[in-house]
Order: structure tokens, then C-alpha cells, then sequence
């Protein structure tokens, strides 16, 4: 199981050495985030890849960082936290992160029992699922010190990443133009309930302090945010929302993740957690949010208000451009006694944000595999930051194969955004970006071999001619066989006989190598 809150996960972070602390005083403006941006380009501790995942890039991630006296407030401030693949791995409470892959392989690809015996043996697995649905409960941790009137987002260590945010540099400014602050909630679960359905929905979004009780809720138009959001405005409703920090160490990756609609991130953690995630009601709005969390900030969504949000650093390496974005004012703000206040800086990766996509990666491959079955393993290499290139194998078994594919993948939910893909055969390693690039330059033909097409892009790729609609590029490098286009044989991949292979492991071995 994963841990119950944050600072039990911390102090196991701790013990194993994998965590900073930092006594001197430090600025919650710029300079924490500056210093975990360098932090997250280092080495990490005792880490290495996930098995036969990312031989390139594995080992950064630098340590987990404990600022214990910041400036300007009584609490202090974790970062980097999950900024490794080892701390990913103890954040889930397992060895590999493959083993929950496999746990969700076996959910969506159940053996269906064919007599009445394995009926019988299935009904304890059956019980089970139903365990993982969130359970209210009346007390939680989060609310053993309640803010309401005196609630005051000032209070709290909440971070400016880079110079330039929340600094719009408009020439004239609208009537109702309020600056913000350039401090940002960067690593909350942005907690929402769909007013038709119920379900709850959690994301990472980020939001932009203006006023000690003002906020910019900020998510993209393909977000399920913006999607619950949308119809609390057709009804004239505010949207009730709360900022939830630490609480289930699961519960950063699943905000992160995308699942359908219907399907509530919270259900999804308590799947990973192999217990259904405590919930408690909150104080001033009609939500129920994670018990065991650091912090609460409760809040209503104004369907009308809207504030100048940004420009901001994203994961791309380049401010986002600023843009109005509904205003978020807080009602209360809830901790627990002596909290840690967790957050990140965003950036050019690696940053932490990098681990938990990569973890993403790792545990989406079967449902993936289930809507392209022809997909054996994918990669999301960190210079592609998520969006930008993925990498595909697949077992070559007809003509245009890799074709499909890329259409495929074009049509598979939040993977419609990649900018390029890169389909090989499956005796290439994804994971390993040059021997990927090597088969590219071998195999393609840059008129036969690819495909540009129209379509939804992210909405931070700002090479785009408009926002969010963009061009993407499919890249066929696998081996051509007769159908694809070829006039010519194919010659043959040179390769060392099974015979020397043989031979040579148990040299090394002898040699000493």
C-alpha cells in the first residue's frame, strides 16, 4: 500500500536517504524553485530506471528537498519529492512500477471462471474492487485547524517558479485588471464534482494567487476541469472546488492522470492504494475531500469573473501566454497541526513532473495496448515534454501497419496531442532514443515513410499557427515489406549469430567485463 499522508512518506524518505533538509532561510519567491530546478538536473540517490525502461535518461532526479525555514511563514515547504524513480516506486509502495501495469492488465483482461469453483473463488476479488471507492468518514487530519473568515492565502509558503509570471506586460489594461502575484499553487489536487453525474474529478491544475482570498483557476479546454466547469456556467451556478495538498502519496500521480471522464481519479486511487481513499466533508462547501491531506483551500468557481492569468513557466521551457481564466475565491482554508507544504517548480525537464509522466507511461501501456493492440511497448522521451514525440514498437505483420497506428493513436484520448510519432519494429528499443533515431534515418523515406496531418494540438505548444490546432507529424521507420511502396530488396540488419551471442555472455562473465 501506498503511504497514508505526506509526511509519513516523508520521513521514510528520510530514513533512506533520499532527503534533503535545508535549516537556512529561504524565499518563497524564486528561489526555492530555483534551487530544485538545479536539484532535479542532478544525479539521484541510489536510484535507477524501471526495468528495460529508459536506460538514457535514468539516475536524475537529484534528492527530495525539506525547506524547514521560509520566509514569510510558519510552514514548511517539500519539493522534489517525487522527483526520482526510486521515490515514484515508494510513493506506490512497490518494487516496479511494471507490477501495477499488471495489476490493471489483469483488471481490464479478467480470466472469466468457467465453472461453479472459480464462481465461488472470484467472489473475494469481486469484493475487493468494491473496497476501492472513496469512504466518508466524519474527522479527518486536514481539519484540526479550520480558517474561515480569517483565511488568507498569504498564510501559506505558495511559490512564484520563474521572474516572469503573473506578468502579463499588457499595454492598456481592461477596467477590471487586477496583477497578480506571480505566486502559484503549483502541486494540489484541484478536486471538483460533476453536477449531472457526481463524479469526482482531480487534476493538476495550477492557480494564480492575486489576493489574500483570490485566486485564477487555470485549465486547458480539453481538461475535465474546464469540462465540469462549463456546465456549472450553463446552469448560472458557482462551482464549488477545493486544493487539496499531500494527503494518500498516490494521490499527486493520480490527479495527473488521464482517465475518461466517467471514471473518478479517486476511484483510481484507492485501486492503487488497495483501499478506497477517506474522505471528509468540507467546511464551507459541498464537497468531501482526501482526510488525510496537509492542507484544504475551499473555494467557489465565479461562472462570470474572470482574471488575467499568466504568463507562466511550463514543462515546454517557455512562458505560457496569459489569457483570462475564471476567478477562484476561497472560503476557508484547512491543515493539520504542524503541516508541510508541498509544491513544485515547473520547467524544462527533468523535473519532478517528468517521474510521474514516466510512471503514467509505465502503468497505461495495457490500456493502451487494449485500444491498439498492435502497440508493444511506447516511450514518452523526456525531450518530447509528453506532448511533443512518442516513440512506438510494434510486431510488423501487413502492409501500412504503422499507418494504423499513428491514426490510431491520434484518436486515442489525450494521446491525440502528440506532435510526432515514431513507429519501429520490436526489435528496437524504444526506451533508448539513439537506437531509435539510428532506425529512422535508416528506414524512412521522407515522401513514402510519413504522414502530416490537422488536428488538435496542446494548447502549450506555442509553434502552432493557431491555439490548440496545429499540424503532427507520423513517422513509419519500421522495416518495408512488399506493399509499403519498395522496388527494391530490403537487406538484412546486421547482427552477431545467436552462436558468438552465446559465447560472448559467458566471456564476459570470465573476462571479468
Amino acid at each position: 500500500m501506498a503511504y497514508r499522508d505526506l509526511q509519513s512518506f516523508i520521513r521514510d524518505l528520510d530514513e533512506k536517504g533520499q532527503l534533503k533538509r535545508i535549516a537556512a532561510e529561504v524565499d518563497p519567491l524564486l528561489e526555492i524553485t530555483a534551487i530544485a530546478d538545479r536539484m532535479s538536473k542532478l544525479p539521484a540517490a541510489g536510484d535507477a530506471p524501471p526495468p528495460e525502461t529508459d536506460p538514457v535518461q535514468g539516475g536524475r532526479g537529484g534528492h527530495a528537498l525539506l525547506f524547514e525555514n521560509v520566509k514569510g511563514s510558519d510552514f514548511p515547504v517539500g519539493i522534489n519529492l517525487f522527483g526520482s524513480y526510486e521515490r515514484m516506486r515508494m510513493a506506490f509502495g512497490v518494487e516496479s512500477v511494471e507490477a501495477l501495469a499488471e495489476r490493471i492488465q489483469s483488471l481490464i483482461k479478467p480470466e472469466v471462471p468457467s465453472t461453479l469453483i472459480e464462481k465461488i473463488k472470484k467472489l473475494p476479488q469481486l469484493a475487493k474492487l468494491a473496497s476501492y471507492g472513496p469512504k466518508i468518514v466524519k474527522h479527518g487530519m486536514c481539519q484540526e485547524v479550520v480558517h474561515t473568515d480569517d483565511a488568507s492565502l498569504f498564510d501559506l509558503p505558495i511559490v512564484q517558479c520563474w521572474p516572469h509570471d503573473g506578468k502579463p506586460g499588457f499595454g492598456a489594461k481592461p477596467a477590471d485588471y487586477r496583477e497578480g502575484t506571480g505566486r502559484y499553487i503549483t502541486f494540489s489536487a484541484v478536486q471538483a464534482k460533476d453536477p449531472e453525474s457526481g463524479v469526482y474529478n482531480l487534476g493538476m491544475y495550477r492557480v494564480q494567487v492575486f489576493e489574500e482570498r483570490l485566486a485564477a483557476a487555470h485549465w486547458h479546454v480539453h481538461h475535465d476541469g474546464a469540462r465540469i466547469f462549463r456546465k456549472y456556467q450553463q446552469r448560472g451556478e458557482k462551482m464549488p472546488m477545493a486544493c487539496v495538498f499531500g494527503g494518500e502519496s498516490i494521490l499527486p500521480f493520480a490527479a495527473t492522470c488521464p482517465l475518461p471522464p466517467d471514471i473518478s481519479e479517486l476511484l483510481f486511487a484507492g485501486f492503487l492504494n488497495d483501499g478506497g481513499i477517506e474522505l471528509v466533508p468540507c467546511k464551507t462547501i459541498p464537497l468531501e475531500v482526501p482526510a488525510n491531506a496537509e492542507f484544504v483551500i475551499e473555494g467557489w468557481v465565479d461562472p462570470e469573473q474572470k482574471l488575467i492569468e499568466g504568463p507562466f513557466g511550463d514543462h515546454t521551457g517557455f512562458y505560457s501566454a496569459a489569457d483570462w481564466y475564471p476567478a477562484y475565491h476561497i472560503s476557508a482554508i484547512t491543515h493539520r497541526k504542524s503541516p508541510i507544504y508541498p509544491t513544485t517548480v515547473v520547467g524544462k525537464p527533468p523535473q519532478e513532473d517528468y517521474y510521474l509522466g514516466k510512471a503514467t507511461e509505465r502503468i497505461f501501456l495495457p490500456l493502451l495496448q487494449m485500444l491498439i493492440p498492435d502497440i508493444v511497448d511506447y516511450s514518452l522521451p523526456m525531450f518530447g515534454a509528453f506532448h511533443n514525440c512518442v516513440f512506438v514498437k510494434i510486431r510488423k505483420e501487413f502492409p501500412m501497419q504503422a499507418r494504423k497506428v499513428i491514426s490510431s493513436i491520434w484518436g486515442a484520448g489525450q494521446m491525440m496531442f502528440s506532435k510526432m510519432i515514431v513507429v519501429v519494429d520490436e526489435h528496437v528499443n524504444v526506451h533508448d532514443e539513439q537506437d531509435v533515431f539510428f532506425h529512422m534515418g535508416a528506414n524512412v523515406d521522407w515522401r513514402r515513410d510519413t504522414v502530416i496531418v490537422d488536428g488538435p494540438c496542446d494548447i502549450l505548444d506555442h509553434s502552432t499557427p493557431y491555439e490548440g490546432t496545429g499540424a503532427k507529424i507520423g513517422i513509419d521507420a519500421t522495416r518495408k515489406i512488399p506493399g509499403e511502396g519498395i522496388v527494391r530488396d530490403w537487406p538484412e540488419e546486421m547482427k552477431v549469430s545467436e552462436e558468438v551471442a552465446t559465447l560472448i555472455e559467458q566471456r564476459w562473465v570470465e573476462y571479468g567485463f
